[in-house]
């Protein structure tokens, strides 16, 4: 809302010497948000006055239409003689009066005029336009033609109140009432503490049986609708220069005397309102929903199919406008000076349902200055009086007559009445207002308030946003100063540290950077195309999505059951950016849907809900564990000075799994596997062991090539995935620090030759078991494959063990005893045999 303070003076007799900056200052600490004051006219310097345009010469030979002028501007320009002035503008003729620029004066935007010659000419000063004075567009495309009555050589600088301040106010959905000079006054009385002179207050006539017809069918959708009829408007009639100055400060492009007067009184009082070319109504005004498929074309020019759900105006051809959003192309007011101009005019002020007017404004996309304003909450008291005041407009500026007739309409209602303790406000701020405070706030926002201990607060009708008493209380509190408030910080509970679980997610992403990995949190949102990118199967666990009633994006209206597709994602936007060797991880939840969801129940607000509902609504949840996952691309060890650089393989994406699993003090178990998105050749499987029974946590290696083309990855990308709370239960919570033995290692090498099907990691869990309490670790260091050697569909894999006792030194055969049993038990299991 943009406030000029020349208008907000009107209504509250502010100091002469307030600035914009010092109201700005009052607002803020009265809970409004002033975003930014400008100063209209601060660069502007005269001379600047009116002139007559008494002679127009058309200059021949140029690209565009030029025209050299001589213009009356009295003794302004210090002689009384006519100003010679170039000007390539055509929307005025000789005899109109247009604001001239003398030589010497300063426009805005730091414009020096002077003197010069041009198109053959000398010009001595320039005919301005709205736009070269910064007052905005005024609808001409051209130069400012002013009435004829204007005085020549007057200073068109406070003829046209070119020097103001404007305060934009960032108007939050709760204060609807401060979309209006009337609501920002009131405010700016009380943070002042002046009278307030109310422009709603106004004699207005009852309503009779003489008005035009109006018959509302849905009360609940319009519960006030008040019709009046202004007849004789001079077709000539213009909107008066003080009017169309505040139409432009306060943001609106003026266009014909009606529509400006009804966008002023909705800018005065904030009550939307509409004028209707009665010639072109067609019997009685209605208000009822449309039917499905309906068509209507509004102000704009588009053609709409209307919803079952939309409000509209009608008469006896059907709709002609939608209801607090635009009215219809069919009654639309047409414009002064036309042949046809409208002559007679029926004025709607109405209320309309606040969600039925938001919901037909988005489902048609078409927000207006009305639908804000009924959206937020309009004064439903202030049809009355927004009518009247438009009508004395009418009178008074085009000459027309009001007639006698008013048509009102009003649903049945009832002030909406809240009890609170008096000493309510002072336990939510923890300051001691005591109750003449209370009372006197409260009146001061409008509400009638009875009662000693016991307020009963009776709220205005321009405040639907007051339904609570925490909400009376709030106006209490930013009242009084929001900087007034004591500040006092929690005590946080003593004893009280991070969960297994809080630790063991903070030890992983530590891990994970410590490793080079980027932290990249990634949106909780996919779209279901992405199942199939990744190339899971049509019954794959992962593709049961939870699908959210209202998306941000419909494209992505489900939550992941996997980190990988955002991570992806993460990868594919950095590599497009330029940074090619890429490291990301990312720790989340991911969301399953159970077998049997039960509906969620609806919790209390008036007291504490119980463990029983409290457990009814956890139940209605989806399965939410938390993953932990990692990408790579590009290099994982670059190429310099100090040698050949190492690009990412499907061994590092292990390798992170690996580092996760140890800071869960978990033993990973590492196969070959075949899953979704990974190369059948180049992934493995995961599993952990929870409970006594092996499972599998997650997967890691290459992409496969399709996934990566499918995505736009770079080649090669490589990725992995744990269930980070599968892993947390098969560990042993935070690892221990190992003993360090003062006894000597025995190292003991085996090459063991398999089948070529045989995966290396059970033949490393048979001798792990076999080598018994000694062995303190396996590493295999060599694979080995030759069909000359090992025969046909062989390999040879070598282990490096090394044993170690805590409390002697082992003896060669003791040692030797230990790899023999190792080697016998994967004998036994694998089928393996010592090669040579």
């Amino acid at each position: 809302m943009r406030v000029p303070l020349s208008w907000l003076r009107e209504y509250v007799d502010l100091p002469a010497t307030e600035t914009g900056r010092d109201v700005q200052a009052k607002l803020i600490s009265a809970g409004l948000e002033v975003e930014t004051v400008e100063h209209l006219g601060a660069d502007l310097k005269g001379p600047l006055v009116v002139g007559q345009v008494l002679t127009i010469e058309e200059l021949e030979g140029f690209k565009k239409p030029i025209r050299f002028c001589t213009v009356d501007v009295g003794q302004a320009n210090g002689t009384g003689l006519p100003q010679e002035i170039v000007c390539g503008a055509r929307n005025f003729a000789a005899g109109d009066k247009v604001v001239v620029v003398l030589p010497g004066a300063v426009l805005p935007g730091g414009f020096a005029i002077a003197a010069r010659k041009t198109y053959g000419k000398v010009s001595h000063g320039m005919i301005c336009s709205g736009d070269e004075l910064g007052m905005g567009d005024d609808g001409s495309n051209g130069i400012i033609v002013l009435p004829p009555e204007t005085e020549v050589g007057r200073d068109a600088v406070e003829l046209l109140e070119l020097v103001d301040e404007v305060l934009d106010i960032a108007v939050t959905p709760d204060r609807g009432y401060c979309l209006s000079m009337r609501g920002v006054a009131r405010e700016t009385a009380i943070a002042y503490g002046l009278p307030l002179r109310d422009p709603a207050l106004l004699d207005v006539p009852g309503p009779n049986a003489y008005g035009y017809p109006v018959e509302v069918s849905d009360p609940v959708g319009c519960d006030r609708f008040t019709a009046r009829t202004v007849t004789g408007l001079s077709p000539d009639a213009r909107s008066p220069i003080w009017l169309t100055r505040r139409l432009q400060k306060a943001g609106m492009r003026p266009v014909s005397l009606a529509v400006d007067v009804t966008n002023y009184v909705m800018l005065e009082l904030g009550q939307p309102l509409h004028a209707y070319d009665r010639s072109l109504v067609r019997g009685t005004i209605g208000v009822r929903r449309a039917e499905q498929g309906e068509k209507l074309t509004t102000l704009d020019g588009v053609r709409r199919t209307l919803d079952a759900e939309d409000l509209v105006i009608t008469d006896e051809r059907g709709p002609i406008g939608l209801a607090g959003v635009m009215g219809g192309a069919d009654t639309e007011i047409a414009d002064h000076g036309l042949e046809q101009a409208t002559s007679e005019v029926v004025v709607e002020a109405a209320h309309f349902d606040p969600v039925t007017v938001a919901r037909t404004a988005r489902r048609h996309k078409l927000s207006s200055e009305a639908s804000r304003r009924f959206e937020r909450g309009v004064d439903p008291q202030a049809a009355a009086a927004a009518a009247q005041r438009t009508v004395d407009l009418l009178v008074l500026l085009a000459g027309g007559t009001a007639e006698a007739g008013v048509t009102e309409f009003t649903a049945p209602s009832a002030p909406h009445t809240l009890t609170i303790p008096a000493d309510h406000p002072d336990k939510v701020a923890g300051v001691a207002y005591g109750r003449e405070t209370v009372v006197r706030r409260l009146q001061q926002v409008g509400c009638d308030v009875h009662g000693q201990d016991e307020l009963i607060v009776t709220v205005p009708s321009w405040r639907p946003d007051l339904t609570d008493p925490n909400d009376l209380a709030e106006e209490v509190i930013r009242l009084e100063g929001y900087e007034n408030l004591p500040i006092s910080l929690p005590r946080p509970p003593a004893g009280r540290g991070l969960t297994p679980r809080q630790r063991l997610h903070r030890r992983t992403g530590r891990a994970l950077a410590g490793a080079g990995y980027v932290e990249a949190p990634n949106y909780p949102f996919v779209g279901e195309q992405i199942f199939d990118q990744l190339g899971l199967e049509a019954d794959d666990p992962a593709r049961r999505v939870v699908k959210l009633t209202n998306p941000l994006n419909d494209e992505e209206p489900a939550l992941r059951t996997s980190l990988l597709p955002g991570l992806l994602g993460a990868l594919r936007r950095n590599d497009g950016r330029g940074s090619h060797d890429l490291a990301l991880f990312e720790t989340g939840l991911v969301f399953k849907p159970r077998e049997e969801q039960p509906a969620a129940v609806r919790l209390p607000v008036d007291r504490r809900p119980t463990d029983e509902e409290l457990a009814g609504l956890d139940a209605a949840l989806p399965d939410q564990p938390r993953h932990v996952a990692a990408v790579l691309a590009g290099a994982r060890e670059r190429a310099g000075w100090w040698g050949a650089g190492r690009p990412a393989d499907w061994a590092d994406a292990v390798e992170a799994a690996r580092t996760v699993a140890a800071e869960a003090g978990a033993e990973l178990v590492v196969r070959q596997g075949r899953y979704g998105p990974w190369h059948p050749g180049r992934c493995a499987e995961l599993a952990v062991t929870v409970d006594g029974a092996e499972r599998v946590i997650g997967h890691a290696g290459e992409l496969h090539p399709r996934v990566v083309k499918n995505l736009g990855l770079p080649a090669r990308t490589c990725a992995m995935e744990l269930d980070l709370d599968a892993l947390e239960q098969a560990g042993e919570g935070v690892p221990q620090a190992p003993g360090i033995s003062t006894f000597p290692v025995a190292t003991q090498d085996v090459a063991l030759v398999v089948d070529g099907s045989v995966p290396a990691a059970d033949v490393e869990a048979a001798l792990r078991e076999g080598a018994g309490e000694l062995l303190e670790s396996i590493r295999l260091f060599d694979v080995y494959e030759n069909a000359g050697q090992l025969g046909e569909g062989r390999k040879s894999l070598a282990y490096a063990l090394r044993f170690r006792a805590p409390d002697r030194t082992l003896t060669v055969d003791e040692a030797s005893a230990a790899r023999e049993s190792a080697v016998a038990l994967a004998g036994e299991r694998t089928g393996a045999t010592l090669r040579g």
